[in-house]
């Protein structure tokens, strides 16, 4: 039998916003994927830490507090750090579409906009783990 798609979701730095995440989350667990949520107020140390005790496939951050630059930049440089090169980092909230392109030419996956379709972030995780899983 075939693993479940393992995620890690949390709400990095200060933000406390989180109805998003969890609709996401409950979703996420819905569509047969394995979810760890890590909460709020959770450093990038911490994320990388439980992605990597946890065996995650993805990382899936919320952002709503104009952190993004600097929170997807520190995760994805520990992620490279613990040679969690093979775990694919997403995210969603209020990042502007320049900060996206910027931050996915970087190596964070898709970044996810508000109203953006619930079934197209599962579609996209997926899709992108199926393809890349170690």
């Amino acid at each position: 039998m075939e693993r479940k798609i393992r995620i890690v979701m949390a709400k990095p730095g200060l933000d406390g916003h989180d109805r998003g995440i969890k609709v996401l989350a409950a979703a996420y667990r819905d569509a047969g994927m394995e979810v760890i949520y890590l909460g709020l107020r959770q450093t990038p140390e911490m994320i990388v830490s439980s992605a990597l005790q946890e065996d995650a496939d993805v990382i899936a951050l919320s952002s709503l507090n104009n952190a993004h630059n600097t929170i997807f930049v520190n995760v994805l440089d520990l992620m490279k750090e613990k040679g969690l090169e093979n775990v694919l980092l997403v995210g969603g909230g209020i990042i502007p579409k320049k900060d996206m392109e910027t931050l996915e030419s970087r190596g964070v996956g898709k970044l996810f906009g508000p109203g953006t379709p619930v079934q197209t972030t599962i579609d996209y995780i997926t899709t992108w783990v199926n393809s890349n899983r170690r």
